[in-house]
């Protein structure tokens, strides 16, 4: 009479347990992104596309002894980089105005780095179909490198 009860309860333990590990692997790379793009220097952040930032995310996501991604089906392209910048007291989007000169657009205060369209953890409980789950960890780093 129990049985039913105790797997649902240990289906429902395991996967708390996956889901919670796998928000806390996702948000690790996200950070080791976040951190590594915040102390680059010469970086373009007009670009989204600049090879060094490319480099980074890549390097964020995938084991660096055997060339595989942490995360199954994560991939550098995921993440998305923003600029923040403080002004007058608010922390808000930098300005991308003269986005094309060395010496144009803000340089930003902070870098945030997002899973932006999230990574969707299917729910496995026995004996019942729920939805699957979105994580979407973000982080917002201090900027303390160059840009160009």
């Amino acid at each position: 009479m129990w049985i039913p009860f105790l797997l649902l309860l240990i289906g429902g333990t395991i996967q708390f347990g996956r889901i919670m590990y796998l928000n806390y692997a996702l948000q690790k790379i996200v950070y080791t992104a976040a951190r590594n793009l915040s102390v680059q220097q010469n970086l373009n952040l007009c670009d989204s596309a600049d090879a060094v930032m490319q480099a980074v995310l890549t390097d964020a996501v995938t084991d660096p002894s055997t060339g595989l991604p942490l995360v199954l089906n994560l991939t550098g392209d995921m993440l998305t980089v923003t600029t923040r910048c403080v002004t007058a007291g608010t922390l808000g989007d930098c300005s991308t105005s003269g986005c094309g000169g060395v010496t144009g657009a803000q340089r930003p205060d902070y870098i945030t780095v997002t899973l932006t369209d999230g990574y969707t953890v299917p729910l496995r409980i026995p004996f019942m179909l729920r939805n699957p789950i979105v994580l979407r960890p973000s982080i917002t780093v201090p900027f303390g490198g160059s840009k160009l």
